[in-house]
C-alpha cells in the first residue's frame, strides 16, 4: 500500500498546469522544427518559423505559449494500491488547478453555466477521466484544451456497413471543414468504436500520444498513415493559408462496439497540443 497525501497531488497539478502551458512539448516542437524544413510554402515555411520562435519566447520569458490556457483536461491512472490521504482525489485536482492558474497567470476560461456564462474566476472545474489499474502508482496527465481547436471537433454514429471508407470521408471533412479555425498544424485524434460517449474519450486520449508513436494494431497503424497523408495533401497549409504541412499526426484509438454500431470521434488538437504527465 501507498500513500499519497492530497496536499501532494495539489502541489504536482499545480505545477503541471504552469509547465504545460509555458513549455511546449518536446515532440510538437520537433515536429514543427521538421515541418518547417519540408514546407514547400513560404507562408507557411515563416508562419512555423514564428510558431517555434513564439515557443522559444514563451520558454524562456516564462509566459503561456497560447493565451487561450484552455480546460484542465486529466487522465488520472490510480493504482488500486494506492491510497489517498486527508481528503479527495478530485478535490486536490481542482486545487491544484486552482492554484496554478492563478499563480501561472494564465487565463480563466471556465463559465460555470454554459447558458448564463458566469466565469469561475479559477479555471475550475477541471475534467478528470479516471482508470483504475494494477500497482500502486498514481500517474497523473494533463491535457489543456483550448476553444478553437475544441469547436472542430466532430462525433459520428456511423453504421457498420460505412466501414474504413466512411470512416476516411468524416475525417477528411472534419479537417476540411476545420479550415484555419483550429489553428493549424494539428494533430487529429480518431476513436473508433465503444458507443457515443467512448469514442470521445478515446479521440480526446488519442491527441496525448507523443508524436511519431503509431497504434500497436498494424492495420490501425497504416490508416493512420493514409490519412496523414491525405490531409497533408489538402493544401490547407499552416494557420490554413496554404501549404503540405496541415497535419502534424494522425493518431487512432480503438475499442469494441455493439455489432449494429461503428461510433467514430474526431477531436482536434492545436499546433500547441500541450500534455505532460507525472507519476506519484
Amino acid at each position: 500500500m501507498k500513500i499519497v497525501n492530497v496536499k501532494e497531488i495539489a502541489e504536482a497539478v499545480k505545477k503541471m498546469c504552469i509547465e504545460a502551458n509555458y513549455y511546449l512539448p518536446e515532440d510538437i516542437y520537433g515536429a514543427l522544427k521538421e515541418g518547417e524544413k519540408n514546407e514547400v510554402s513560404p507562408v507557411g515555411k515563416d508562419i512555423l518559423k514564428d510558431i517555434c520562435v513564439n515557443a522559444d519566447i514563451a520558454r524562456e520569458d516564462g509566459i503561456p505559449i497560447c493565451q487561450d490556457t484552455g480546460t484542465a483536461v486529466f487522465f488520472v491512472k490510480l493504482g488500486q494500491e494506492v491510497y489517498i490521504e486527508g481528503g479527495l482525489l478530485e478535490e486536490a485536482i481542482n486545487e491544484g488547478v486552482r492554484q496554478g492558474y492563478k499563480e501561472g497567470y494564465l487565463r480563466k476560461s471556465i463559465v460555470e453555466n454554459p447558458l448564463y456564462r458566469k466565469n469561475t474566476g479559477d479555471n475550475t472545474p477541471a475534467i478528470i477521466h479516471y482508470e483504475i489499474t494494477k500497482g500502486d502508482a498514481l500517474e497523473i496527465l494533463i491535457a489543456p484544451k483550448g476553444g478553437g481547436s475544441e469547436n472542430m471537433s466532430k462525433v459520428y454514429m456511423l453504421t457498420p456497413s460505412q466501414g474504413i471508407e466512411g470512416v476516411k470521408k468524416a475525417v477528411m471533412e472534419t479537417v476540411i471543414q476545420a479550415g484555419p479555425n483550429a489553428c493549424l498544424p494539428v494533430v487529429v485524434g480518431i476513436g473508433i468504436g465503444g458507443n457515443f460517449e467512448k469514442c470521445a474519450l478515446l479521440a480526446k486520449h488519442a491527441i496525448t500520444r507523443n508524436i511519431g508513436s503509431s497504434n500497436s494494431d498494424p492495420r490501425m497503424a497504416q490508416l493512420e498513415e493514409e490519412l496523414f497523408e491525405e490531409i497533408n495533401r489538402l493544401g490547407i497549409g499552416p494557420q490554413g493559408l496554404g501549404g503540405k504541412v496541415t497535419a502534424l499526426a494522425v493518431h487512432i484509438e480503438t475499442y469494441p462496439c455493439h455489432i449494429a454500431s461503428m461510433p467514430l470521434a474526431v477531436n482536434i488538437g492545436c499546433h500547441v497540443n500541450r500534455h505532460m504527465s507525472v507519476k506519484l
